[in-house]
């Protein structure tokens, strides 16, 4: 999702977000996550069971770490289980970063990185990307070589694809909203020739073909545990004034999607005002509760919020800053990795991540 296509959205909240930055939700003044911060007093406060059901994900003892900032705008977290180590793009910047699980080194992974957005592994291990500058969705190889995955669809240059998951038979589907081609600061400033959809990359003939277009603007995907449903981020809202802030749910059947519906609304209570923001990146646990990246309110509703499988919104992860996307990583795959507009978080939970990245 798109910094820059975020400033009319976040205008229209300004007054509101002012006024909760000054203390969060439950009043308590800013917190500190600098390098110089004193440690957190337990339980995690900014952690939240917003329904008893979330309790048994919470882990009190687990503070929220900042392990990087400095970016311009961080997406696209994904973890690579075999060299323990999470990789992310800062968009802007034109960058990959890698942080290193064992000793907590970040250094610059792939540079230049064609404007990167989302990033995702496949079960061989190799490395998928969303290119915003190449307008493309590309695989790198072990010996160092590009692969372009998917550049057009029905002769027309994809917009700026955006996110990127793999399914078990090993197709690919990704996300297509154009954020990357609206201006030059996260990507190369072109016309959309497609109406925003998902797409999905055949593994056997490479053949690209449309999924859904019923989305206004597609960004983050997950699938279910078991893969029969499809989850897809809806961030219409920066564009189109009739678009609705919320995740909707797919069926999937083998190569098609069906029954498309909306799973949740972003709306929650903050501070005595119903307020609504944006999904962004999402992924599900192994439990199929989705962890949905959230912002664009301010202090008391950015962060992560937990959804159950029925919809249910059963917990919260503050942060000081937009959160963009989430994956899960660690030895356990039991970290939350939370890339927030400068960003990247990490804390511990009983969750364990689905999927391959």
């Amino acid at each position: 999702m798109s910094a820059l296509s975020r400033r009319g959205f976040a205008t229209a909240f300004a007054a509101l977000s002012a006024t909760l930055a000054l203390k969060g939700q439950d009043g308590t003044p800013p917190r500190d996550f600098g390098p110089n911060a004193p440690p957190v007093r337990y339980p995690e406060p900014d952690v939240i069971a917003l329904d008893p059901e979330f309790e048994k994900y919470k882990i009190g003892s687990s503070p929220i770490k900042r392990i990087h900032t400095g970016d311009l705008w961080a997406e696209g977290p994904a973890w690579n289980g075999v060299g323990k180590y999470l990789i992310w793009s800062d968009i802007p910047n034109n960058v990959q970063r890698r942080y290193l699980l064992d000793d907590g080194h970040v250094s610059v992974f792939r540079n230049p990185a064609g404007y990167s957005n989302g990033n995702t592994f496949d079960k061989e291990g190799r490395q998928i990307s969303c290119e915003h500058g190449n307008r493309r969705v590309v695989r790198y190889e072990y010996n160092g070589t590009i692969t372009v995955l998917a550049s057009s669809f029905d002769g027309k240059k994809l917009n700026a694809p955006n996110d990127v998951v793999v399914a078990p038979d090993g197709g690919i589907w990704f996300t297509d909203p154009g954020y990357g081609s609206l201006g030059d600061y996260e990507g190369n400033k072109g016309p959309l020739e497609l109406k925003e959809a998902v797409y999905r990359i055949d593994p056997q003939s490479g053949k690209v073909e449309k999924v859904t277009d019923e989305i206004f603007k597609p960004n983050g995907l997950c699938f279910s545990p078991d893969f029969k449903l499809l989850y897809v981020a809806d961030t219409g809202a920066s564009h189109y004034k009739e678009a609705p802030k919320n995740i909707k749910v797919f069926d999937v059947n083998g190569a098609k999607l069906s029954k498309g519906r909306e799973f949740v609304s972003m709306e929650m209570e903050v501070g005595g005002k119903k307020v609504a923001g944006l999904a962004d990146g999402i992924r599900c646990d192994i439990d199929g509760n989705v962890w949905a990246s959230a912002g664009w309110v301010g202090a008391g509703y950015d962060g992560v919020h937990i959804f159950n499988p029925s919809g249910k919104r059963i917990g919260q992860i503050r942060l000081p800053e937009v959160c963009s996307n989430v994956c899960f990583g660690g030895v356990k795959r039991n970290i939350l990795f939370m890339t927030g507009s400068q960003s990247v978080y990490r804390v511990h939970t009983e969750a364990k991540g689905a999927g391959y990245a």
